[in-house]
C-alpha cells in the first residue's frame, strides 16, 4: 500500500455533476484513479441517486475511499457567476468547495462553469494574504517538455503588481509539481527587448527583476512553445486569447493533415505506413494529458478541468489536485510571498 500522507488519505471533493458530460465521465474517472492511487479518498458531490447509479454502472461501490455527498442543485455551463453564487448555494460546485473550507476535503476538482467556479471559490475560500486576485494556471506542451502559463482568463485587466503575484504563484507551482527548486520565469510580451511592451508590463519586469524569483525577461508568443521558461506570466485577457488561438491552430493542423492523408490511394498508404509516428506525435501534444488548471492564490486547492474532458482527461485533473495537496501549494505560495515582503522591507 502506498505511503499515506500523515497517516490519512488525501481527500478530494469532486463536483461530479459539472462539465459537459457530468457523472458519466466524473464517476468512472474517479473509480479508475482510485484503483491506481490507494492514498486517495474521493467524495462525489451531486445528486445521490444519480451518482449511486453511475457508481454501480462503473463497477464500483461506496466505501471508505469512495463516498457520495448529496447536493440538490447544479450550476449550468452558461450560468452567470453572480447567479450561481447567490442562487445555487446547494449546487454540487458550491458544496464541493465548502468541503474544502470545512477541512473535510483537501482539494476540489470541477469541470463546471469557469466563471462560477472562480467566483464561488474566491467567496468561500478567500485569497491568501498578499494575493489580491487569484489566477488560472495550466501546463502547455513545449519543445523542452512543458511550461506553466498564467493567467488564462480569471483577470481580464491586471496591474504590474498583479503580474508579479502571478509570477510568484506560478513559480511555486512549477517548483512543487516539477521538483524544480529554482524555476525560470518570463513575461509574455510583443518582443524580447526591454523597450518593447506597455508600461504595465515594463513595470512588472522591474518588480520581477528586483525580486528573488529567477526572472529571465520577456518572452514572445512563439517562445511559449519553442524554448520557454518554466513559467510564463500574462494577464487573463492575453492568456485566454493565446490559449484559444493555440487550440484552434492545433485543430486546424489536425484537420489539414487528415484531409491530405485521405486525398488519394497513395496518401492513404503513406498514412498507414506512418501511423506509429502519427500516434506518438498525437500522444505528445494530446491536450488531455495537460488537463487540470489550478486556481492559484486561494486558501485552498481548487483544480478546473476542461468542460468537455473525457474520463482520461478528468483523471489527469484529479491527479493534479493530488499533487498540489502533497506539496501543500497554498502554504508554499504564502511562504514565498512572505519572503519577498521581507526582502522588500530590508532593501
Amino acid at each position: 500500500m502506498a505511503e499515506i500522507r500523515q497517516g490519512k488519505l488525501i481527500c478530494i471533493a469532486l463536483d461530479a455533476m459539472g462539465g459537459d458530460h457530468g457523472p458519466s465521465v466524473t464517476v468512472p474517472a474517479a473509480i479508475h484513479i482510485l484503483s491506481r492511487h490507494r492514498d486517495l479518498k474521493i467524495i462525489l458531490v451531486g445528486d445521490h441517486e444519480t451518482l449511486l447509479q453511475e457508481v454501480h454502472n462503473a463497477g464500483g461501490k461506496e466505501n471508505e475511499s469512495l463516498q457520495i455527498h448529496h447536493a440538490s442543485q447544479v450550476v449550468t455551463m452558461d450560468e452567470l457567476p453572480s447567479q450561481a453564487l447567490r442562487g445555487k448555494k446547494d449546487s454540487s460546485m458550491r458544496v464541493a468547495i465548502n468541503l474544502v473550507k470545512e477541512g473535510v476535503a483537501d482539494a476540489c476538482v470541477s469541470a463546471g462553469n469557469t466563471g462560477a467556479l472562480m467566483a464561488t471559490a474566491r467567496f468561500v475560500l478567500k485569497t491568501l494574504t498578499g494575493i489580491d486576485r487569484p489566477a488560472i494556471c495550466t501546463m502547455l506542451p513545449s519543445i523542452n517538455g512543458h511550461t506553466h502559463v498564467l493567467d488564462l482568463g480569471a483577470n481580464i485587466d491586471s496591474s504590474a503588481e498583479h503580474l508579479f503575484e502571478f509570477a510568484v504563484m506560478g513559480s511555486v507551482l512549477a517548483s512543487a509539481v516539477d521538483n524544480n527548486p529554482n524555476p525560470t520565469v518570463g513575461l509574455l510580451n510583443i518582443g524580447e527587448e526591454e523597450i518593447k511592451g506597455n508600461e504595465r508590463v515594463k513595470e512588472a519586469a522591474r518588480i520581477l527583476a528586483g525580486s528573488d524569483l529567477n526572472y529571465i525577461g520577456f518572452v514572445e508568443g512563439d517562445g511559449v512553445y519553442l524554448n520557454p521558461p518554466n513559467v510564463v506570466v500574462c494577464d487573463g485577457f492575453i492568456g485566454n486569447v493565446m490559449l484559444k488561438a493555440s487550440e484552434g491552430v492545433a485543430k486546424l493542423f489536425a484537420h489539414f493533415l487528415k484531409a491530405e492523408f485521405k486525398r488519394n490511394i497513395l496518401t492513404k498508404l503513406v498514412a498507414l505506413i506512418t501511423m506509429p509516428v502519427l500516434k506518438a506525435f498525437r500522444k505528445r501534444i494530446d491536450p488531455r494529458a495537460y488537463n487540470g488548471a489550478s486556481l492559484l492564490g486561494l486558501q485552498g486547492i481548487v483544480v478546473k478541468s476542461h468542460g468537455s474532458a473525457d474520463q482520461y482527461a478528468f483523471g489527469k485533473a484529479i491527479l493534479e489536485a493530488r499533487k498540489e495537496v502533497l506539496e501543500d501549494v497554498p502554504n508554499m505560495i504564502r511562504k514565498q510571498l512572505e519572503s519577498h515582503l521581507t526582502t522588500k522591507e530590508a532593501s
